[in-house]
């Protein structure tokens, strides 16, 4: 007797459909998984077996065997736990087999018969819909996660004794239902630009890096700010329109991070230890998990303490800047993770900046290059704004008036970005950060005393093709948060300041 279950794995962020095929014939007692199984889905056996008994059903002692279909995939994890012992409970005629090809099953089973939450259910849930299910079977856990799929039925339940229940056509168990904003809501953030004092310059070139999605370094002494500046960059980010939301949670439930919030409302915000490998960095393993910049999707990923990262994790960070994505491959696939975050990076002038007498940071050039050396050229131009960050002035500390809120900071981000999301419509750029030579060279106009400027600039400075550039895009950036369509010398002038590392 076979009897079929559509249950799903995970490919990345990505799932797909697995039948657990379950054939149950005369023989030896013998309890058999194949499909590619790993540790976990082999041990579901003895899950399963105990549950079942002490849920009161009998086992049957004949032999069974699981095939996990497409056999040709790893498969990883306990959500099979459910779909398995559903089907050995269709071959008992406790519930009907042809019910069970109607709905999407995953979930762990405890000893007892409890559903428990597993990885991936938005995933799981985004699959379901899409290939036109009666609706997802899933712990009461992964319950408000699978729901954030709109007008799709999703069942959250807490027992084994509950989904046999659902499939024996009672009347008691009804699809989740939640509000959109009961998904989605989080708490305003505590942090504020309102409580960085002084730092004009710091706080202006981080808003120019938010209207225009560009990467930024700082540069400063310990104590002056730049983490503090750095934690604060996402609350004058735009808010996150609802399909940045799906694409976060997406990458979050599949790496296990959601915990107990139902949605990742908030644009990311990750901060990596200098220590950490490459391979944390963006990703991989045995069983491929998403990175730091993956995880950052949508997002800021902040590195302090820039140079002391390794050279091969700083190098592994070109690609994903590039890209937008980064593919990690395997002997037998290739996975693909989304990462268009904003890159944050702040470092100290040189590698002992308590030198100087009285506390003041006394670097000399030769350190200063020394220090910077640790840093790759190409990694650097794709940091389109580097700004120092000075101690921070006596006066400053103690000044009563507070600095301009971030909401307000927001507005004009989110104004700047709407010209932008115009400007590229139809493409598949958001931002001025994205723009690549023939779009500069279309959207970055220039008037008459803007252009002389930068003639200039380029032969006194001798920038290079590439540091050009980002001149341009950075000021095309300038001239969108004033709202204006050609690109003046004054944000010329601003954007040639933030090209402090040109001169190392």
């Amino acid at each position: 007797m076979l009897i079929r279950i559509p249950s799903a794995s995970l490919h990345g962020i990505e799932a797909y459909l697995v039948d657990v095929e379950v054939d149950i014939s005369q023989g030896l007692p013998a309890f058999i998984i194949v499909g590619l199984p790993d540790a976990a889905v082999r041990e579901s056996k003895e899950r399963v077996r105990t549950a079942l008994r002490n849920c009161g059903f009998d086992f049957p002692a004949k032999k069974i065997i699981i095939n996990l279909a497409p056999a040709s995939r790893k498969k990883e994890g306990s959500s099979f736990d459910l779909p398995i012992a559903l089907g050995l409970l269709a071959f008992l005629g406790t519930i009907s087999a042809e019910k069970l090809t109607q709905y999407l099953f995953v979930g762990e089973l405890t000893l007892e018969g409890s559903l428990k939450a597993v990885r991936g259910a938005l995933p799981f849930s985004l699959l379901a819909s899409k290939k036109k299910f009666a609706g997802l079977v899933l712990p009461k856990r992964n319950e408000k996660e699978a729901c954030l799929v709109q007008n799709f039925p999703v069942y959250g339940l807490r027992h084994l004794l509950e989904v046999v229940k659902l499939l024996g056509g009672s009347d008691e168990i009804k699809p989740a239902k939640y509000s959109l904003p009961e998904l989605i809501g989080e708490s305003p953030s505590e942090l504020d630009f309102s409580e960085v004092r002084g730092q004009h310059q710091a706080k202006r070139a981080l808003e120019v890096a938010a209207a225009g999605g560009h990467n930024l370094l700082m540069i400063g002494p310990p104590g002056s700010g730049k983490t503090m500046l750095a934690r604060r960059l996402p609350t004058i980010l735009p808010e996150m329109a609802f399909e940045e939301i799906i694409e976060v949670t997406q990458i979050y439930s599949a790496a296990g991070l959601l915990g107990d919030r139902s949605a990742i409302s908030q644009r990311p915000f990750r901060s990596p230890h200098h220590t950490i490998t490459d391979t944390g960095l963006v990703g991989g393993g045995n069983y491929p998990r998403p990175g730091e910049v993956s995880l950052a999707h949508r997002g800021v990923l902040f590195l302090d303490e820039f140079p002391e990262f390794s050279r091969q994790a700083l190098e592994s960070l070109r690609q994903p800047l590039e890209d937008g994505q980064v593919t990690i491959s395997r002997v037998s696939s290739s996975i693909t993770y989304p990462c268009s975050f904003m890159l944050v990076a702040a470092m100290n002038p040189c590698a002992d900046v308590f030198l100087g007498s009285g506390g003041e940071v006394n670097c000399t050039e030769i350190e200063r290059r020394k220090y910077y050396s640790r840093l790759s050229r190409p990694l650097l131009d794709r940091i389109d704004i580097q700004v120092e960050v000075p101690s921070v002035k006596y006066q400053d500390i103690i000044g009563k008036p507070p600095g301009e809120p971030s909401a307000e900071i927001r507005k004009r981000v989110s104004a700047a970005r709407r010209i932008q999301w115009e400007r590229f419509k139809g493409r598949k750029i958001f931002a001025n950060s994205q723009m690549n030579s023939r779009d500069i060279r279309h959207f970055c106009l220039l008037d008459s005393d803007g252009d002389r400027l930068m003639e200039t600039a380029m032969k006194r400075f001798r920038f290079s093709a590439r540091a050009y550039d980002r001149i341009l895009k950075v000021a095309r950036t300038i001239a969108d948060l004033a709202g204006e369509e050609k690109i003046s010398a004054a944000a010329v002038a601003e954007a040639i300041q933030y090209r402090i590392m040109d001169r190392f």
